[in-house]
């Protein structure tokens, strides 16, 4: 195999796939990238066997063929080529001559015999804006679960009706659902996959490339998921299990309804969470006359209080949060202001974009003991 490319395109591809690569794997040829070159065009291709992307640019291919070559090493040495053009040719021992200017490298490779193939992506099912599906990542997935053993809620539901998309996370402690409104003419009734975090990191990246006008174009089978954005395809496998009935965890009311400067509140916060526990994060609020109250104390650090000016005549009420879970939607929701609705002290608080921002969000926290 042998072609022409240029190193900003090869760059670019090779970035992407290095995000699919497995870092630390036993099966060696997962460390590398599939190269195939055919009809004009450079195909790059990564897995982990879990999450796989292929993605192409434009080449001269002098002789078609295809090789792999290990991930890491490749990506790090086209970064320091100048930006020309790169020969790669790739010889029958596995071994790869990369040239560029007066620049010559030998780098050793593998078979492409043992390397995994990727299905192929059936019919798509929805054409998604890729904005849209890039806000509705950005302001769920902070509430996935750490924990690899929960699999059901390592990753986010993905909801598609024929009128709207929903992205619904959560961990057990909080769950963030956003609903947006779209025209998907292919879905019929309703459809729901479980997205593995991984893949919607990566379809981020993508996602950052693309225009105001791209759209994802998605389709499932029985294991897998399929996102395609240009010439790029990023395979996922489903993720098993049934995700909780998280419209059973969304409070139907609250008695109150609180509404506050999103910059002011993340700043309290911020600052009070200095003298939080580490790990559990908690931090007193309490409300009652008109104020908010933002308190926390470490017995041998010191303490410290915030106080917020709010509209509020009710019976005073103290409830204690993981400041951190606060944080992260404030850190995604945009707008200036937004409602945070409560109970009591031993209820769930729910924190919404006051507007809705033209979406349906919702930020269920339950409360710590305090």
């Amino acid at each position: 195999m042998e072609f022409i490319v240029n190193k900003a395109d090869l760059a670019r591809e090779l970035n992407l796939a290095q995000g699919v690569v497995e870092k630390k794997t036993t099966i060696l040829i997962l460390s590398n990238v599939l190269l195939e070159a055919a009809d004009g065009q450079l195909t790059v291709t990564a897995t982990d066997l879990e999450l796989g992307v292929r993605c192409t640019c434009p080449a001269r291919v002098v002789r078609p063929g295809s090789g792999t070559l290990p991930a890491k090493r490749f990506l790090d040495y086209v970064r320091l080529l100048p930006d020309a053009e790169v020969t790669v040719k790739v010889q029958e021992n596995h071994w790869a001559n990369i040239t560029c200017g007066r620049s010559k490298t030998r780098l050793a490779g593998m078979s492409r015999e043992s390397y995994p193939e990727l299905p192929d992506m059936p019919e798509a099912l929805a054409a998604i804006p890729a904005s849209l599906l890039g806000g509705l990542i950005a302001r769920t997935i902070f509430a996935i679960a750490m924990e690899e053993t929960r699999f059901t809620i390592n990753g986010s539901l993905l909801v598609l009706k024929p009128d709207s998309v929903t992205m619904v996370s959560t961990d057990g402690h909080r769950l963030a659902m956003v609903e947006a409104p779209a025209e998907l003419p292919g879905v019929v009734g309703l459809y729901k996959a479980l997205v593995p975090k991984k893949a919607m990191l990566e379809l981020v990246k993508m996602i950052s490339e693309s225009g105001p006008e791209a759209k994802i174009e998605f389709s499932g089978d029985d294991n897998h998921l399929f996102f395609r954005l240009g010439d790029r395809v990023l395979t996922g496998r489903k993720l098993s299990g049934n995700f909780p009935d998280y419209e059973r965890v969304l409070p139907k009311d609250h008695q109150y309804t609180l509404t506050l400067n999103r910059e002011e509140l993340r700043g309290s916060i911020d600052r009070v969470a200095q003298f939080a526990d580490e790990r559990s994060k908690s931090i007193r609020v309490g409300i009652e006359d008109n104020e908010l109250r933002l308190f926390s104390s470490l017995s041998d650090m010191g303490e410290s209080e915030e106080v917020i000016s709010v509209e509020y005549t009710g019976a005073p009420v103290d409830i204690g949060f993981n400041a951190a879970y606060l944080s992260d939607f404030l850190r995604a929701v945009g707008g200036t202001e937004i409602e945070f609705h409560f109970r009591n002290g031993e209820s769930a608080g729910e924190l919404r974009p006051q507007g809705g921002e033209g979406l349906n969000y919702r930020y269920v926290v339950m409360p710590m003991r305090i």
